[in-house]
């Protein structure tokens, strides 16, 4: 089994397992609808209308042996209709673009901000004011490590 979409219509498609040839197939256009109906007394089985390209239709049932298959299934098709109900409010929102709330950002009258930055402490004076050495553009030298000498272990040749 295989579920596709087009547009709005989602496609449930029974195939078979080897060959891949498509044995029946039932587009639906809305859920729960007719297309695809769940059983009342059962989360597993369901019940579909399958469709051939001549216009004839058969009812047939689903079930799974496992719940969480059947969950995946249900969940696969509810999330498609719920992303086609999102595309056509998009839509609506699109061509009236008033009907929306709308934004005022902008300051009003006699309304400030303060930002505080952390690690930013006040200097005096400006900020180039600062002696620097002459010739230390940029560089800092860390300092040399406690006793005075580094400790340098050869490594063996191979």
């Amino acid at each position: 089994m295989r579920i596709t979409s087009q547009g709005k219509v989602a496609y449930i498609k029974l195939e078979d397992k080897t060959s891949g040839e498509l044995f029946a197939q039932a587009p639906v256009d809305q859920f729960p609808g007719l297309a695809v109906e769940g059983v009342t007394d059962s989360s597993r089985y369901f019940v579909l209308r399958i469709e051939d390209g001549n216009g004839r239709r058969a009812f047939i049932g689903l079930g799974f042996v496992d719940r969480g298959d059947a969950f995946d299934f249900n969940v696969a098709l509810q999330d498609h209709f719920k992303w086609v109900k999102q595309q056509s409010e998009l839509a609506k929102q699109a061509q009236n673009p008033e009907q929306g709330p709308k934004l005022d950002l902008g300051f009003k009258e006699g309304q400030t901000i303060k930002l505080c930055i952390a690690n930013m402490k006040k200097k005096e004076g400006a900020l180039g004011s600062r002696s620097r050495p002459a010739g230390a553009v940029g560089t800092s030298l860390i300092p040399p490590p406690p006793g005075g000498k580094a400790s340098f272990i050869p490594l063996p040749e191979k």
